[in-house]
């Protein structure tokens, strides 16, 4: 078991190229000490699900601060059209958060050496961690969802449309560009216009959400923009735990690192 009180491991960075049928994607990993033998087991590593407009960096120091606190190693990518992965060949499906789970997980673990994980992911890359856990019940040991969207909701809507707004600014897009560089346009107008479509409205995980065989916890900000507590409770329902953070927004890795992390190492700790 991973002690709480236990002294931060030492971090080894690597990046990371992997190859598909439309583009090659670029990933990262942070590997701790000793990361994969705790007490003569396996402690399985974290794959990072990023959000609707986010990438490896993105991140920030939250893939470092997680390996080192829980001695796991820790995974992060750019999906194809985002960061430092090759442009996306067209548009994302209505089903691209299943996608995600069913075609690019296993391609990512198997050029990283990747057997049994943790799904972890934030906002939309939630719903792709639950996607992946249900997909891969056999290899998939926990679930950890930051601001997850479990269905369509008013609210997501209001917070999308309030953006939409605010990148007609063209300040706002060339800020997204230092991360995305000439594809920010395209990874703004793939989540507008894909979350605003009719043909979205009835998405919901409802269906993955039955198929969850492992551990589940839920991490929610009370103040969050895009999501009220009815998404972390309906993920968490006879499944595991609802963490909700005070006074917190969307993006609680950033706004509450540390807690995010103590979170998270706390519910791995006896797994």
């Amino acid at each position: 078991m991973v002690s709480p009180t236990a002294a931060p491991h030492r971090v080894i960075e690597q990046d990371w190229s992997v190859p598909l049928p439309d583009g090659r994607l670029f990933a990262k990993s942070w590997t701790a000490d000793g990361a994969g033998v705790e007490d003569g087991g396996p402690r399985a590593p974290i794959l990072l699900f990023h959000d609707s407009l986010g990438c490896v960096d993105l991140w920030r120091g939250f893939p470092a601060a997680l390996a080192a606190a829980t001695g796991r190693r820790v995974v992060a990518y750019d999906r194809l059209g985002f960061g430092a992965s090759d442009p996306h060949p067209g548009s994302i499906g209505l089903d691209f958060v299943r996608d995600e789970a069913e075609r690019i997980v296993p391609r990512l673990c198997d050029t990283l050496g990747v057997a049994a994980f943790v799904a972890c992911g934030h906002s939309v890359g939630g719903g792709m961690a639950v996607e992946t856990a249900a997909r891969w019940p056999d290899r998939c040991r926990a679930l950890v969802t930051i601001a997850a969207q479990a269905f369509v909701e008013d609210r997501t809507l209001a917070g999308i449309r309030v953006a939409e707004e605010g990148f007609r600014d063209p300040t706002q897009l060339a800020r997204l560009a230092k991360y995305h560089g000439d594809k920010a346009a395209w990874v703004v107008n793939a989540w507008i216009r894909t979350w605003l479509s009719p043909a979205f409205a009835d998405w919901s995980l409802s269906y993955a959400l039955d198929q969850i065989a492992c551990p589940v916890l839920a991490l929610h900000g009370d103040r969050d923009e895009y999501g009220s507590v009815a998404h972390p409770t309906r993920i968490a329902a006879g499944r595991g735990t609802l963490r909700l953070l005070a006074d917190t927004g969307h993006v609680p890795h950033r706004e509450r690192e540390a807690e995010t992390v103590d979170a998270i190492r706390d519910f791995l700790a006896v797994r």
